[in-house]
């Protein structure tokens, strides 16, 4: 006759295997994450040079807006030819020339994780993902005897992180 398994195994069970099947997802993640810290600098980014036609006799914003560069304006302008920080513009024919930064393809790749929207394929995973690391911080209480001294000094641990994470956001 099979006995019946406690609560606390069942979880120390699904916890174990969850978290292999996660690891390499959580190295991702934190790669990632990682790399979105340094978003607002060039770390990480490659110089891209971008030719392409677009409509002519376009003003800087206009420019700006269809190239996808924000406050773009003029530096000067020889012939047909105007020139801004990050390349030029013929006016005449539309051809643009310009160089952006952006992230090598993977670290492209695995930052849109941490980006992805509803309208997206990704947020799947990120929903399986938060909801798995939510059920990893409810599980891990099941790891030690209720009552226990490693359970008490885990508790102050978490109020601790709890303290700090809220410390660093609103100060």
């Amino acid at each position: 006759m099979s006995q019946k398994q406690p609560l606390s195994f069942k979880m120390r069970v699904i916890h174990r295997y969850l978290g292999f099947f996660l690891a390499g997802v959580m190295a991702i993640y934190a790669i990632s994450g990682i790399v979105l810290v340094f978003r607002n600098t060039d770390t990480f980014k490659q110089q891209v040079k971008v030719e392409k036609t677009i409509a002519a006799n376009l003003d800087g914003p206009a420019l700006g807006q269809a190239i996808r560069i924000r406050n773009l304006g003029f530096i000067r302008t020889v012939g047909d030819i105007d020139y801004f920080n990050e390349g030029s513009y013929n006016h005449a024919t539309g051809e643009v020339i310009y160089f952006t930064k952006e992230l090598p393809f993977v670290l492209d790749k695995l930052t849109h994780l941490h980006k992805a929207t509803t309208k997206d394929p990704l947020y799947f995973l990120n929903i399986f993902f938060g909801l798995s690391l939510l059920f990893f911080v409810i599980s891990a209480f099941w790891m030690y005897m209720p009552g226990g001294k490693i359970l008490r000094k885990g508790l102050l641990f978490t109020a601790a992180g709890i303290v700090l994470t809220l410390i660093m956001l609103f100060v």
